[in-house]
């Protein structure tokens, strides 16, 4: 009888268990299939108020801020404005950025090429920009 009980409350304790690690269905898959083609996407940083707004494109990219209390903290500054490919290449959803445990910086890459460019935010305009193309060692 003790086994039958111990089994009935092992499997009990499973199912609640797996029951309650289970996530809901988001529709993460779902944004990601629409921004795929998007032109224009923001990319979130550690920093609640600073976004990156990336051109897909062409790899032209905004530091993006805002503000719940004050428009004069609210506004875009340039990282990149120049094109990194020439017009005829681009292609929606080419660029795309994947942030670092830095803060600060981000890796460009650009998804026909491979090409890997190091992007760096911040308030300061000689610290902002790309920082370097990422090259492979000989």
């Amino acid at each position: 009888m003790k086994t039958v009980f111990f089994t009935l409350a092992f499997l009990l304790f499973t199912t609640i268990s797996f029951g309650q690690t289970q996530t809901k269905p988001t529709n993460t898959v779902q944004q990601k299939k629409n921004s795929e083609n998007a032109i224009y996407q923001l990319f979130p940083t550690q920093n609640y108020w600073t976004f990156i707004k990336l051109d897909t494109r062409n790899g032209k990219m905004w530091q993006v801020h805002f503000s719940v209390k004050d428009d004069s903290t609210t506004g875009e500054l340039v990282l990149n404005s120049l094109a990194l490919i020439d017009k005829e290449e681009e292609v929606n959803g080419r660029f795309t950025l994947y942030p670092t445990e830095n803060m600060y910086n981000f890796l460009l890459l650009d998804q026909i090429s491979g090409i890997v460019v190091q992007v760096q935010w911040s308030l300061e305009t000689k610290k902002r920009g790309i920082v370097s193309v990422i090259k492979p060692i000989d």
